[in-house]
């Protein structure tokens, strides 16, 4: 004979054959991982490099939670109880983890092209806004449907109220001013 893995899972499913309405125990615990999941998420990632493995981290610590809802008393000290679940699982995943580099006496090579630096990346994402922003409104409107939106020309033309040979010729005046725009100069 095996036993069912999630008892509470298999009372219910016993009682609602049997035609007797039992109340599912883990109602409100669906309700807070949808409330405090991006927060346990954003814990989660500060404690791993990798937002899967910060994915993966938080499943664990949701399990076990999830395993001990009908245990944990104060219901609003569920944020503490799932970040003491988080840390202790990471700490048993450190503690296991494999060795997988060795001190060799070269350096091994670089593989492909380094990642952008994200800090230029927003650099460059404020600089482009600020030169947008400078536009005229009618050609700033354009050009966000158009590139930021990813509209295009007939679906901007429709939204404006507009022909699409003016979308064509506003855009195209737009574009030159910002390969003209100074502060965009150095990131060509």
């Amino acid at each position: 004979m095996t036993t069912p893995v999630c008892t509470g899972a298999s009372r219910a499913a016993t009682a609602t054959a049997a035609g007797q309405q039992h109340h599912v125990p883990y109602v409100s615990f669906s309700a807070y991982v949808r409330a405090r999941g991006p927060v346990l998420l954003r814990t989660a990632r500060s404690l791993t490099a990798n937002p899967c493995d910060a994915e993966d981290l938080l499943q664990t610590a949701l399990a076990k939670t999830y395993v001990a809802w009908e245990r944990i008393e104060d219901h609003r000290a569920l944020d503490g109880y799932v970040r003491r679940a988080l840390l202790n699982t990471r700490t048993s995943q450190w503690r296991k983890r494999k060795v997988d580099e060795f001190a060799c006496e070269e350096l091994p090579e670089q593989g492909g092209a380094p990642a952008p630096d994200p800090a230029e990346q927003q650099s460059l994402h404020d600089a482009m806004w600020r030169a947008v922003l400078k536009l005229p409104d009618r050609q700033r409107a354009m050009v966000v449907l158009r590139y930021y939106e990813d509209l295009s020309e007939a679906q901007t033309a429709e939204v404006l109220g507009v022909s699409i040979g003016t979308v064509k010729s506003a855009v195209s005046r737009a574009l030159g001013k910002l390969r003209e725009d100074p502060e965009l100069t150095p990131v060509r």
